[in-house]
């Protein structure tokens, strides 16, 4: 019997605490109820601060759409400059090269020596401005022949090197920055049948 009288001790306690909490909410209910003019105050306070948190989020998202605009037009007005202007440097480097040759054929009475001297130094002019432009000479003359930089042309039977060296340079080949514009076209070695 105990056991039961437990069990309905714990019963009518709950039911003790589920109808004072009943009371409680009943008694907040009814203060709201008896203060309409707070609740409709707090209610519009509480819009007008949804509205200006409204208000100052929408104006942030049209900032960040403008600004994005405007860098995708930036973006899009600086790619069509380096198309249009890419080879800028190029051509600043290759006028005094054109003008040394210009100076050359303007000489009327010019020997085969100072036309091969003038034709030295435009090599030498040309040689500068391709240094300054990042461009390097592939002449692999005497080594070993590299698929990825150079071309067989042909090969040849060859006792005097190693089979798969270059032996000839029939066109050098050349490198933008370490990158393979043209691949030295070249005759390599191989061995004596």
């Amino acid at each position: 019997m105990s056991t039961q009288n437990q069990d309905s001790q714990e019963t009518a306690d709950q039911a003790t605490e589920e109808l004072e909490q009943d009371q409680q909410d009943t008694q907040q209910e009814d203060a709201q109820l008896e203060s309409p003019e707070k609740n409709a105050d707090s209610l519009e306070s509480q819009l007008e601060d949804a509205q200006k948190k409204a208000s100052d989020n929408w104006e942030q998202f049209l900032r960040a759409k403008a600004e994005m605009d405007n860098l995708r037009r930036r973006n899009t007005k600086d790619i069509e400059n380096a198309h249009k202007y890419g080879i800028e440097k190029f051509v600043t480097e290759l006028l005094p090269v054109l003008d040394g040759m210009a100076m050359g054929l303007a000489t009327d009475d010019a020997s085969a020596e100072s036309l091969r001297e003038g034709m030295e130094l435009t090599m030498n002019m040309m040689g500068k401005m391709m240094e300054k432009l990042g461009i390097e000479e592939v002449d692999p003359l005497n080594e070993k022949f590299d698929p990825e930089k150079h071309q067989a042309m042909t090969m040849q039977p060859n006792a005097d090197v190693e089979p798969n060296t270059v032996i000839a340079v029939m066109q050098k080949g050349y490198v933008l920055n370490d990158r393979l514009i043209r691949p030295a076209m070249v005759m390599v070695s191989k061995a004596v049948e």
